[in-house]
């Protein structure tokens, strides 16, 4: 909770480390799309569950949110507010990844700010270095949230690093949906030693492929993207809170 990438390898190496659920949520691609890969997946021994996790705010000052149970699309890049009306409209579970990480993430004093809306707070993240993830469990703490554990795999080998164990089975997206929003008993778990921390500085790394200015142009400036808040799709629904 959560993975970027989704496909056959991805698949046998959740099985072979035990996981029973993926939350799959790639950047910058339509709900409907994300909701048909996962359930291509999905079969009797691992759960896909589709999600988006939008970037609020404009590029050089977005904030990332988690939303788990969403039938209707919301874009990228609409203000944080308009992000989290749009989340509580559908009853989604709204979670912070990875808070106070650069300048992509929510600090403590938004999280703490927006508490009713929120769900959860990660509190390990494969691809934070340690200072990092100590702050995302400080934030967990001083805002009194559940907190939660992802992979955040961009890159195969990180599925099954991190995970979250909930103390009773979630066999459905609702039902994962529901754990979320209610708060149940859950416990982070990561792998350690040396590996792990390599896999971890690798995904670290992936981010200078992320950010760069002509990912920026190419996806967010011209209007034609499919998770663009003005693209044909959205029908103008979310013009008011667009930050492009």
């Amino acid at each position: 909770m959560h993975v970027k990438v989704l496909d056959e390898d991805v698949v046998e190496r959740a099985k072979a480390r035990d996981i029973d659920a993926l939350v799959y949520a790639p950047h910058f691609t339509r709900l409907p799309t994300i909701r048909e890969r996962a359930a291509r997946f999905s079969d009797d021994e691992l759960l896909v569950v589709p999600a988006r996790e939008v970037f609020t705010g404009p590029w050089y000052a977005r904030r990332h949110l988690l939303a788990i149970g969403l039938e209707d699309p919301v874009p990228d890049f609409v203000s944080f507010e308009g992000a989290l009306a749009a989340f509580d409209r559908q009853d989604a579970a709204v979670l912070v990844p990875h808070p106070e990480m650069l300048n992509v993430s929510c600090s403590r004093a938004e999280v703490a700010a927006h508490a009713d809306a929120v769900h959860a707070v990660e509190t390990y993240n494969a691809k934070c270095l340690p200072p990092q993830n100590r702050r995302c469990r400080a934030v967990a703490r001083e805002t009194g949230l559940p907190g939660f554990g992802s992979s955040y795999a961009h890159l195969r080998r990180t599925v099954g690093e991190v995970w979250t164990r909930f103390e009773d089975p979630l066999d459905s997206e609702a039902a994962l949906v529901e754990a979320l929003r209610t708060g149940a008993p859950r416990r982070v778990v990561h792998r350690g030693g040396a590996d792990h921390h390599l896999r971890g500085l690798a995904e670290f790394a992936h981010l200078g492929v992320e950010n760069t200015w002509g990912k920026l142009d190419r996806l967010f400036l011209s209007g034609t993207e499919p998770t663009h808040p003005r693209h044909i799709a959205y029908d103008g629904r979310f013009d008011d809170v667009a930050v492009y």
